[in-house]
């Protein structure tokens, strides 16, 4: 293998590696992106389910006063 090939060879490597570098820069910056993301999305449904759970009990506590009502007329 002459000098020629061996620089070649070696340039083509260095590329590789700067292609995987920018690729491992780009995952990392996604998956944080979705780390956050995800994050905000619990605490979006832990929201949801308190609200769920409140919505719930008030109907029911309607209900109950509405049966009461109902059999006190």
């Amino acid at each position: 293998m002459t000098q020629t090939d061996q620089s070649l060879e070696l340039k083509d490597l260095e590329d590789k590696l700067d292609q995987l570098i920018e690729q491992y820069k780009a995952m990392k910056n996604e998956n944080n992106s979705l780390k956050i993301r995800q994050d905000a999305l619990v605490r979006e449904k832990a929201k949801l389910l308190e609200k769920t759970t409140l919505a719930r009990t008030r109907v029911e506590a309607m209900i109950i006063r509405l049966k009461a009502m109902e059999h006190g007329s």
